[in-house]
Order: C-alpha cells, then structure tokens, then sequence
C-alpha cells in the first residue's frame, strides 16, 4: 500500500503542539500496523527557522511550493476573540495565498483557528465545514458560502477537513487512520497514547459514543441524522441513503443500540440540542426549530423524557 505523504504547516505565531502530536499519533499507527503508511514533512512559506507562538522555534525542511505531499495539516494562531481575527488574518495573507496555489489533488486539513486560514483561501467555499465555536458567527458572516456545521467536532469533505479546538488535530488523525489503516489500528493507538475519552455532558449521551466505536453503519447513520431535521430522518429514507432496507437497518441498529432506529434518531437529535444549548446563545425554541423538532412543546417533552431534566435545567447543569 502508498505512503500518504503529510505536510505539517509551520507559519509565525502558530500553535505547533497539534503537529508534534499528530507526528506523533501518525507514527505510532505506523507502528501498530507495521506499515509505513504515514510520512510527515515540516513545510513552511519557505525552508528555515520559523518562530511559532510563545517563541517556540521549529524548522520547516522545505518549502509549500514545492513539496509534493498529497495532504496538509494547518494548525491555528493564537486568538480568543473576534475583534482579533482581522488583523491576524491580514498578517498572514502570503500564507493564504500560498494555500491557494496549491493543487487541488492536495488535501486541506485545519483545526482551532487554522479554520480561518482555510476558510479565507476559497476551498471551503460550498463545502461542509466546522470551527471552534466563538468564532462562529465571524465564519458565517464573513464566509456564508460554507455549509457551516458547528454541532459536530470534526467534518471531512471532499478535499478538506475541518475541527474545532486546539485538539482538533486528534479528530482528524483518526478519521485518516481509519481510512489508511483499520477502526481497530485507531482504538489500538488512543489507547495505548492514553488519549483522553470524549464524554458527552450528561451519561445519558455516552451510549452514542459506545454503539457507533468501530460500527461504521451507526457512525454513518449518526452523520446522516446530524445533517436531517428531526422531522425528516424516517426509517425509510434513512435506509434509502445508507443503500439497505428498512428491515435490516431497524435490525442492526436493535442489535448495536437496544433500541428502535426512532428511539436513536432521537437520541442523536437531542444530543445536538444539548450540544446547542450549552455552547450558543440560542433559546430553547430557537434550538427545537434549527433542529427540526415538530414545535417547542415536543421538543421539551422529549429533551425531559431522555435526559430527566428541562433544556433550562440542562443548560444550568452542565453549562459554563
């Protein structure tokens, strides 16, 4: 099998923590599978040192333009707030350039603020695309053309990828290796580099986590779920666009869950909706309709029915 040849962006003021780890995750699938399936180049605008945020002092090996790697990780600068963003943005407009120019059979994966630098060079133009959430109404405003999806951590496109958080770099590292390698070459590595495990705000929302690990048809479905309105995502159409019957799907999602494919959609529903509620600014009712739920008063019988608790005693609980 191909080595997938991955360049790791350095640019002034970066955050290069993101790309030591995932040189690292890399390696260590590597050497879980006793392929040498992933090869990293430190890339910058040009070869030489680049001083990178809090002095840090790395060395890019070569230059963007000329490298030949099939995919690049670009990591995010140092910003908390939106009032920031244009002037960092404008400091680093070669950088942009520089990512325009690249051929399109080059991949684009950017986590934390490098989803800004993405966003700016036009490729997530018409794309689905997330970010870390404070900078989300700055996104959608300056870049209304990206399917702009801020539920979910991680999004792959067609020729990018996109996460929030300065620990974005993990979600996409593992999708990569699930690809090039196995689900279980991934659960190998995050266990043995003592990752730490994701846990959803109330317990209630850990069985999502359990049923899709490893289950690529319940990892689809909670995609395909994430992007419908609640009202919309039927057993039928479900089924229709994962290419199975109705019959089988109802069968292994009992199988994988304990539960009907209803109860499950519901429960990834609501899971946004937590979701929303503690990370945005949105009203109870306001949360239901971008979801999809039929109108307020179902929406809060089912989030009470599931969680135990209204959405305002869910935001209290577990809100910052």
């Amino acid at each position: 099998m191909p080595t997938h040849h991955v360049g790791l962006l350095l640019y002034p003021g970066c955050l290069p923590a993101g790309l030591l780890a995932a040189a690292d995750l890399m390696q260590a699938a590597n050497l879980r599978s006793g392929q040498a399936r992933f090869a990293v180049q430190w890339l910058g605008l040009r070869a030489g040192t680049v001083t990178c945020a809090h002095g840090v002092t790395l060395r890019a090996e070569q230059a963007l333009d000329t490298a030949g790697c099939q995919a690049l990780l670009v990591p995010g600068f140092w910003a908390h707030a939106e009032p920031q963003l244009p002037a960092l943005l404008a400091r680093h407009r070669p950088l942009v350039e520089a990512l325009r120019s690249l051929p399109a059979r080059v991949h684009l994966w950017a986590y934390c603020t490098g989803v800004a630098l993405l966003a700016e060079t036009g490729r997530l133009r018409g794309e689905p695309a997330t970010g870390t959430w404070w900078m989300a109404p700055w996104l959608e405003a300056r870049h209304p053309q990206v399917a702009w999806q801020w539920q979910q951590a991680c999004v792959n496109g067609r020729r990018n990828a996109t996460a929030s958080g300065t620990h974005g770099y993990q979600a996409i590292v593992s999708e990569q290796v699930e690809r090039a390698l196995s689900a279980e070459v991934w659960r190998d590595v995050a266990r043995f580099a003592v990752l730490p495990r994701p846990q959803p705000a109330s317990p209630v929302f850990q069985r999502l986590e359990q049923v899709q690990h490893g289950n690529a048809l319940m990892h689809r479905l909670r995609l395909l779920v994430e992007q419908w309105p609640a009202s919309e995502a039927r057993l039928a159409r479900l089924a229709a666009a994962l290419a199975t019957s109705p019959r089988t799907l109802a069968r292994k999602v009992r199988a994988a869950a304990g539960h009907t494919v209803g109860e499950h959609v519901r429960l990834i529903k609501l899971h946004q909706a937590g979701d929303r509620l503690l990370h945005t600014q949105q009203s109870v009712g306001q949360v239901g309709h971008a979801l999809g739920f039929v109108d307020e008063s179902s929406f809060r019988r089912a989030f009470k029915r599931v969680t135990g608790l209204t959405p305002g005693e869910f935001r209290s609980r577990y809100g910052d």
